[in-house]
């Protein structure tokens, strides 16, 4: 039976909340991050790993990754690439506009059960937008986990985000921050070569170790191949899949792999779970 309690709760999926506009940042010809703020006091509510559905009224409306963490409380950032009419319109937004916001949805990543684990997170590309998110929350509750090592990857030094923030992490004594590029330039002197050639050298603890890996398709194979043979245990990678989803609440289908909907059972899910499933990686 429908009451007025739970009718309000599932029209509550569907119907957006207003969010305003408060920062944008330009990062690369494709890339803008927007910070945003629901109106009226409301808190996202969110945990890391999880996505929203944001509208722009007259375009239409997609899922983007949430990429901040819950603990900066009174803001979100979302990362938002250009590659369609919907997310040109984002990109055309300016302080103070006001755009729609559905969720938080998905399921995010575990952050009670990783702690006092040794955390090694792998992002590629555009993966360092929702993986952003659980760095965030590990570095603001340090105490809580044990060694933190982060790998960033990108194809040309000018595709790389977050610039100003994975600098302050390549500073830090606490954790291990390593950085490369597909290709460099004349200005690039770090490390030049694909992703997985940042992992064979690493000193990892492989009964306390948990890889956390975000990034384009491709890179999931080689990165899997790269830390079995460091003799990381399939249970112990964790990734987040955002393949195909669109309307957030499982009902379009567009997201299925097998018999789960990856906008509900995911975007986070452990290597163990999914690595037989069809289309998975």
């Amino acid at each position: 039976m429908v009451n007025a309690t739970n009718f309000k709760e599932k029209k509550s999926l569907y119907v957006p909340k207003p969010g305003e506009v408060i920062k944008v940042v330009n990062f690369t010809e494709l890339e803008k991050l927007f910070e945003l703020k629901l109106l009226n006091g409301q808190e996202l509510g969110h945990k890391p790993g999880q996505f929203v559905e944001v509208s722009v009224f007259g375009y239409g409306e997609a899922p983007i990754s949430i990429s901040s963490s819950p603990t900066r409380n009174g803001s979100f950032d979302l990362c938002v690439r250009k590659v369609g009419t919907l997310t040109a319109a984002l990109h055309n937004l300016k302080t103070g506009d006001v755009v729609g916001i559905r969720g938080p949805f998905g399921n995010g990543f575990d952050t009670e059960f990783l702690k006092g684990k040794d955390i090694l997170f792998i992002g590629g590309g555009i993966g360092m937008v929702p993986l952003r998110s659980l760095i965030q929350y590990v570095l603001d509750n340090r105490g809580d986990y044990n060694k933190v090592m982060i790998l960033y990857g990108a194809k040309t030094p000018k595709e790389l985000l977050f610039v100003e923030e994975t600098q302050q992490w390549s500073e830090r004594d606490d954790i291990e921050y390593y950085v490369t590029v597909d290709r460099g330039d004349e200005s690039w002197k770090g490390h030049t070569g694909v992703i997985t050639t940042l992992i064979p050298p690493l000193d990892i603890n492989v009964k306390n170790t948990y890889a956390v890996v975000v990034g384009p398709p491709i890179m999931y194979k080689f990165v899997i191949l790269a830390l079995k043979a460091k003799n990381i245990p399939d249970k112990q990678i964790i990734m987040s899949l955002e393949r195909r989803m669109k309307c957030g609440v499982g009902k379009c289908g567009h997201c299925q792999m097998d018999h789960i909907y990856v906008c509900q059972d995911g975007p986070v899910f452990n290597y163990a779970q999914i690595k037989d499933f069809r289309e998975a990686l």
